[in-house]
């Protein structure tokens, strides 16, 4: 492609022999029992996250994307396996510690934006701030997201983009290691989910966030460095995208 991605952002991730894992699962997985009913959810997983990267996990609703996404997450734990954030075990961990580890390392972006309607969007980003070890300015967080000029505005004079945005601003407000993001376009119609992709791009680019993105639309996967495929609660394979796609490139 003329207008090559990796050409104009230098950023990108070197071989993965020469990249930091932030995570790794070896045969992870996880059963729902629902009385005498058990559901696989996620079949043993192996997979590793590496220091800066943009991960699209790529499937249909169902196939165990926003299972795997909690588990690494810290919002729910593995029936059987290991989890490692770094050194630490999270596949073990209590909930205290499962509890420490969200509030300084993760940060969270849903489909729908979970904001507080009474707050602007400026008090929306300082709640995080205010319970982070080195947090980001909460003005400088929402300019990040091109926001600068909505500080003082509540989450219903904003649009639904900008609702996104301002959770965006959030969850990276407090200086996340990992941004996980599920489904974060699925509300959105396509100029404003381009707009949302624009800025995760941003946040991966200019602050190093490592970042996941799970969705089922297969035209994102063009913006990831990997690309995991997931179908039936296994990965089917991973891609790796030898040219990344600028988020305005991509049309679906």
């Amino acid at each position: 492609m003329a207008n090559a991605y990796q050409d104009s952002h230098p950023d990108a991730p070197a071989a993965e022999a020469h990249r930091r894992p932030v995570f790794s699962l070896a045969g992870v997985s996880k059963t729902y029992v629902m009385g005498e009913l058990e559901v696989r959810a996620l079949q043993p997983t192996h997979l590793e996250l590496y220091d800066g990267e943009l991960v699209v996990l790529l499937g249909a609703s169902g196939s165990g994307k926003s299972t795997l996404l909690n588990i690494i997450g810290g919002l729910d734990l593995p029936s059987a396996g290991v989890l490692r954030y770094g050194e630490l075990d999270l596949s073990t961990a209590d909930d205290a510690t499962l509890t420490q580890y969200r509030r300084r390392h993760v940060g969270f972006v849903f489909q729908f934006y979970n904001l507080i309607p009474s707050l602007t969007a400026l008090e929306n980003v300082q709640l995080v701030t205010e319970i982070s070890d080195q947090p980001m300015d909460a003005a400088e967080a929402l300019a990040l997201v091109g926001l600068g000029e909505r500080l003082h505005h509540f989450p219903a004079q904003l649009s639904g983009g900008e609702q996104q945005r301002v959770a965006i601003a959030r969850a990276i407000a407090k200086r996340p290691d990992i941004l996980l993001c599920d489904e974060p376009t699925g509300a959105l119609d396509y100029k404003t989910g381009k707009l949302v992709l624009e800025v995760l791009d941003r946040i991966n680019r200019e602050l190093g966030t490592t970042t996941v993105v799970i969705t089922h639309n297969a035209a994102i996967a063009g913006m990831a460095h990997r690309v995991v495929h997931i179908g039936s609660g296994r990965i089917t394979g991973i891609d790796v995208n030898a040219v990344r796609l600028a988020p305005e490139q991509i049309s679906w």
